[in-house]
């Protein structure tokens, strides 16, 4: 009995306990509202009692809840009391003069913008507010927004870029740089720089094709007489080193330096960084000449049989398979803003392609020879071409126009151009090198060099370092060239001194980030573009231009010989046929106006076909069918 009523004693003190906690909340929630009804605001007064100290005695969520409500609504009800210092607040959100940085910043963000308008003009906000749908404009605003916050994220970053491209530069009027010899060079180089200078004999294997990963920082060199090794050329240390037996006639790095494929005598192979065969692709047969696009991991060959291939080197299938129908090709070269391939064939042409279009984006008559080098800039805009008739042209491949031209003694076998836009062209046993040549027609060289006794097979500038390697029939060489590569280097894009990890971890970002061979086009910003016009409205134009094109045809006198006339005789002459197979394909006004009378007089056949009413016949329908029927 005792034990019973201590219990019950206990539980009896809990419940008032806990009554008496309720009642406190209560208590201190009234008092709030007091507080809040005298001056606007919940403040806690003395009446209210002791803060409290355990859990128990804290107010409960719900009135707490209530109690921050009920506040708000009254705190919109009453003006703000503003502050002396409201003013000041006021002229620091008031906006500010931009200052030299801001103003440098600025200047320097027009060039990333890429054909993208900034927010005052009709650019992104303009096309949005022309989108119908409402899923779409906020996307397309936040769009907008991102670039161009990358736009000036990209223009502070240059900021903090230190390093400055650097020229040889002569000191009097009668001092020239190309007379400048490599060990007089040497005597003002740092050790590191001046140990970038040497030739490597190999007289048993040459000539030497060789080629440099995107970082500059491996070497990949392979004999005419089946010779293959990759190293690493800044530290000297070699990775792999073996011959094939065969006949190699090019060489390309991959992705990076841990695949590379090599040009054999029968098909095309690709080996890892150790040496062991990978793969043996026997569609590229008897190739000569290859090419990686990195953004599409597609290698691209042509040779003997004069086909062009393209295969994905990830998912080991035929992209596409294209015959310019202009005999053996040993010229090709990716062009490394658009992806587009140029090809260099023996009468002369230099076409360009996309793996899934038959027919060549662009055909340009470079030379009245076959074309021997070809050699692209990193923009995309200059192309410089050499042919066996001695002449080594530039080329403004927007508009598809000679800029300057240039003479060798020999026809120049290898050309290459620096990330600065250096020109090199290997001819014989000389290197010459152009500096502003691509702009401007220079007079003299920038800086030459002569190996007596040799044949220049292959010339490669290096990446981000002022460096040209070159192959020849005795080995392979490097000298410095002042000024050729960037001096500042983006490690998200091509780092010269990543690590193992570091590796793998691009390797994978570059295969999440694969594009699509469809991306492949001359002009690669149209993806993406949005066209506000209707399509009523676009082929309205484009009748309308079609017209004019062949008014303006017409009156030059282009299209005299094609027109046919009104006569039997003589009708399916060779002539004829000729001029009506030559226009099968053209949709010039003629064939557009010829369609539409065959068009009027379809309709017109078709009313006279139908069914007529009864309705319409009125008091000689009778005779409709007897006509109809007499008729047919």
């Amino acid at each position: 009995m005792a034990a019973t009523d201590k219990l019950s004693a206990r539980l009896h003190q809990t419940v008032e306990g806990g009554s008496f906690a309720r009642g406190a909340v209560s208590q201190s929630a009234r008092n709030a509202e007091n507080n809040d009804d005298s001056d606007g605001h919940a403040t806690r007064s003395d009446d209210d009692g002791p803060a409290p100290r355990t859990l128990r005695d804290a107010p409960a969520k719900s009135d707490r809840a209530h109690m921050s409500k009920k506040s708000s609504k009254r705190d919109k009800g009453q003006p703000r009391k503003h502050s002396g210092n409201d003013s000041r607040t006021k002229e620091v959100q008031e906006k500010k003069e931009p200052d030299d940085i801001e103003r440098e910043i600025m200047s320097k963000s027009e060039k990333y913008q890429r054909g993208i308008k900034p927010s005052g003009d009709n650019g992104a906000a303009a096309i949005a507010v022309k989108v119908r749908s409402k899923q779409a404009r906020p996307k397309i605003e936040h769009e907008k927004r991102r670039r161009e916050a990358a736009i000036l994220e990209a223009a502070r970053s240059e900021m903090l870029l230190t390093e400055q491209a650097g020229y040889l530069e002569a000191e009097g009027e009668m001092e020239r740089t190309f007379k400048v010899t490599q060990d007089q060079l040497a005597d003002s180089l740092d050790i590191n720089t001046r140990a970038k200078i040497f030739d490597l004999k190999l007289n048993e294997f040459g000539p030497y094709a060789m080629d440099y990963t995107t970082n500059g920082r491996h070497l990949l060199i392979g004999g005419r007489k089946g010779h293959l090794a990759t190293m690493d050329w800044r530290s000297g240390k070699l990775g792999a080193e073996f011959h094939v037996r065969e006949t190699i006639r090019d060489v390309c790095w991959l992705h990076n330096e841990s695949l590379f494929a090599v040009a054999q005598k029968k098909y095309a192979y690709i080996y890892d960084h150790s040496g062991a065969e990978v793969h043996c692709l026997q569609k590229h047969v008897e190739p000569t000449a290859l090419g990686f696009l990195p953004f599409h991991f597609l290698l691209a060959s042509t040779g003997m049989t004069g086909r062009l291939m393209y295969q994905d080197v990830t998912e080991g299938r035929i992209i596409g398979e294209h015959k310019p129908g202009y005999g053996p090709n040993h010229v090709l070269r990716v062009n490394p803003y658009n992806a587009v391939v140029h090809m260099g064939h023996g009468n002369g042409v230099v076409t360009m392609w996309s793996p899934r279009q038959s027919q060549p984006l662009a055909k340009i008559l470079c030379h009245k020879g076959p074309v021997q080098a070809m050699a692209i800039d990193r923009s995309g805009t200059y192309m410089a071409t050499s042919g066996l008739d001695g002449s080594l042209k530039v080329w403004d491949i927007r508009n598809f126009k000679a800029l300057h031209e240039y003479s060798t003694l020999r026809p120049a076998q290898s050309l290459d151009i620096s990330q600065r836009g250096l020109l090199a062209a290997g001819w014989g046993a000389h290197v010459t090198v152009w500096k502003d040549a691509l702009v401007a027609k220079v007079e003299a060289p920038y800086m030459k060099r002569m190996l007596p006794a040799t044949t220049v097979s292959d010339v490669r500038f290096v990446p981000y370092d002022d460096v040209l390697g070159y192959g020849h029939s005795s080995g392979i060489s490097s000298i410095v060239i002042p000024g050729a590569g960037e001096p500042n280097f983006d490690a998200y894009v091509a780092n010269p001194f990543q690590t193992t990890k570091q590796r793998q971890e691009a390797e994978v970002k570059q295969l999440l980030d694969k594009l699509a061979p469809e991306t492949i086009q001359l002009d690669p910003t149209f993806i993406g573009r949005l066209d506000p016009r209707s399509r009523e409205q676009r082929q309205r134009e484009q009748l309308e231009s079609m017209r004019d094109k062949y008014s303006q045809d017409k009156a030059e006198g282009k299209y005299l010989d094609n027109e046919v006339k009104n006569k039997l005789k003589g009708r399916n002459s060779s002539a004829k046929r000729f001029a009506r197979k030559r226009q099968a394909n053209i949709m010039d006004l003629k064939k557009l106006n010829e369609l539409e009378r065959i068009e009027q007089q379809q309709r017109e056949s078709e009313a006279k076909r139908r069914k007529i009413p009864e309705s319409e016949k009125g008091a000689l329908g009778r005779f409709y069918d007897e006509k109809r029927s007499t008729a047919a």
